[in-house]
């Protein structure tokens, strides 16, 4: 396959053999690349940097700088990898920070390998993974972005855009389904992200969920 069709994909958690079993498994995928592995965030972080991957499987609790602090240091970077969450942690106390942070969603370590590789390829692709008891306690918490005011400030095509991304459609999907190019989505997807002071489309399908825009 053609190597800018590979997902590159760096590993981030601190036991060596939860890492060696996702190398083994993803090395048999054809369109995704394991480029590098991490033992925690701070190491993590640094990778991320060097190697630019595209998807990031990031573990939660890991000593030193965990899962959550390095999702901040990667937001504030501007790393453009999407980070996959793999945690043995089921509560939501521990997976919606992560969220809160910039996870493009997560997955359970004794998930299906082939979900796991679904899963990679759809966070690549634009979409984000919640699960509806997360979702849910999400929209219970404080209004993310701010009230319904902002929604005001929004186009009617950007209405259009921020539904599609609360049905989880990444840029390529929207732009088929609305009829334009890739960087004019990208364009309306940027401009939603600042009418609402939101820092990601994690963010921005929550709150088109919590105020009625979409299904």
């Amino acid at each position: 396959m053609a190597e800018d069709h590979t997902i590159k994909v760096l590993l981030v958690d601190d036991h060596q053999v939860v890492r060696k079993g996702l190398r083994t498994f993803l090395e048999i995928q054809e369109d995704i690349e394991v480029v590098g592995e991490a033992a925690d965030g701070a190491e993590g972080v640094a990778r991320a940097e060097e190697l630019r991957p595209d998807v990031i499987l990031l573990d939660v609790k890991m000593p030193g700088m965990d899962g959550i602090e390095a999702l901040r240091r990667l937001r504030s970077l501007d790393s453009p990898a999407r980070v996959l969450v793999v945690t043995s942690f089921t509560e939501q106390r521990t997976v919606i920070p992560a969220l809160k942070a910039g996870a493009a969603g997560y997955v359970y370590k004794d998930v299906d390998p082939d979900a796991l590789a679904g899963a990679i390829r759809s966070v690549h692709a634009g979409h984000v993974l919640l699960q509806p008891e997360v979702a849910g306690a999400l929209l219970t918490q404080d209004d993310t972005g701010g009230g319904q005011g902002r929604g005001n400030a929004l186009t009617e095509r950007e209405r259009e855009v921020l539904a599609l991304i609360a049905d989880g459609r990444s840029n390529r999907e929207i732009a088929r389904a609305l009829v334009l190019s890739e960087k004019t989505v990208k364009t309306h997807v940027s401009n939603i992200l600042m009418k609402l002071d939101l820092a990601d489309r994690t963010q921005a399908a929550l709150w088109a969920v919590r105020h009625g825009i979409g299904d």
